[in-house]
């Protein structure tokens, strides 16, 4: 495993290079040593290769979501975002710049084969002898097993749900390693907005959801090394949906505060607000809950006035950051990140 920065580097150094394609044979992609097959054929453009996405970086273990003509994906504590026809893309938050932007044929969209196996981990090789590219080593390369007695518990939604912004919840049959956690609806990755401790997870989707069925996939590995992917489905329905909401919340952004205070606001009345407090930063978009970190739960009254009173291990000049998610009676719930200074 590459450093952070030695892994910015090589991708860097690694964008600007040509595979050498010769462009009357037909080009042939191995990963690990496994023979790749597309639907639609790998296609050279001014020396580089490149392939349909999903299929790359499925093989190559990452988790893609596509929308509007950009690319989101992430591997472990790597992430990448390409766009349709710009030559700009972003590696794990440091700004890169690709000789040629990807591309749509048909009904597919084409990536630059070297970028992305660069970018998430892995080693590059042209065979010019036989028109190959071989790549080897990537994040989907583990030799931990796979779980298959593990398995979501306590899960929320159970089956459906009459709002279109459900808190999504769920518990794990056994600890898990926080920063290897995976969640995503109906494909989106849900990363920036989850917290997290070993035993489960609680997330509220950044905007409502389309009224209908919908997919929760949870990916990760145990504290014992062993990989799983799961997940459930749910409905939910417009019917009767109220969006909740959270304002005029004391003390206000980026103040600071002591190792003592009182959190206030208004929601939906008699929502229940789940509020964390803590001082560690967020790996990978994750906000870790972990030792030390502060929780506790508040009861908004029937004008919507909650109020929670946070104790934390004040280290002076630490950023705190708080989550505060409240759900409604009927379902609604929404979720808002806070930081303050100590």
């Amino acid at each position: 495993m590459i450093s952070h920065s030695r892994f910015l580097v090589a991708a860097a150094a690694l964008i600007a290079g040509v595979l050498p394609v010769s462009a009357a044979q037909p080009i042939n992609v191995i990963v690990n040593g496994a023979p790749m097959t597309f639907d639609q054929p790998p296609v050279e453009r001014a020396g580089r290769v490149f392939v349909p996405l999903r299929g790359i970086f499925e093989r190559l273990g990452a988790t893609v979501v596509y929308q509007h003509g950009t690319i989101n994906a992430t591997s472990g504590n790597r992430t990448m975002t390409l766009h349709i026809g710009s030559t700009q893309a972003t590696v794990n938050g440091q700004t890169q710049n690709l000789d040629v932007a990807p591309f749509v044929i048909g009904s597919r969209t084409l990536v630059p084969l070297r970028f992305i196996a660069q970018s998430l981990g892995a080693a590059v090789e042209w065979q010019q002898a036989n028109n190959t590219v071989a790549i080897t080593g990537n994040g989907a390369q583990n030799s931990n097993p796979s779980n298959a007695s593990f398995y979501l518990k306590n899960k929320h939604p159970v089956s459906s749900a009459s709002t279109l912004s459900p808190a999504i919840h769920a518990e794990f049959s056994e600890p898990v390693q926080r920063d290897s956690l995976q969640v995503s609806i109906d494909g989106q990755n849900l990363a920036n907005n989850v917290y997290v401790n070993a035993n489960g997870f609680d997330v509220t989707p950044p905007a409502p959801l389309t009224a209908g069925n919908h997919t929760v996939t949870v990916r990760g590995t145990t504290q014992a090394g062993a990989n799983f992917t799961t997940g459930w489905n749910f409905t939910t329905s417009s019917a009767s949906a109220t969006n909740n909401f959270i304002r005029n919340v004391t003390p206000q952004q980026n103040t600071t505060v002591g190792s003592t205070f009182t959190l206030t606001g208004y929601t939906l009345p008699n929502s229940t607000v789940h509020v964390v407090a803590s001082g560690q930063a967020s790996v990978g978009g994750i906000f870790q809950v972990g030792t030390g970190t502060f929780q506790t739960d508040a009861q908004a009254n029937s004008n919507g006035q909650f109020a929670a009173n946070i104790s934390v291990n004040a280290v002076r000049g630490e950023q705190l950051r708080v989550l505060v998610q409240s759900t409604a009676p009927g379902g609604a719930s929404v979720e808002r990140s806070y930081t303050f200074s100590m």
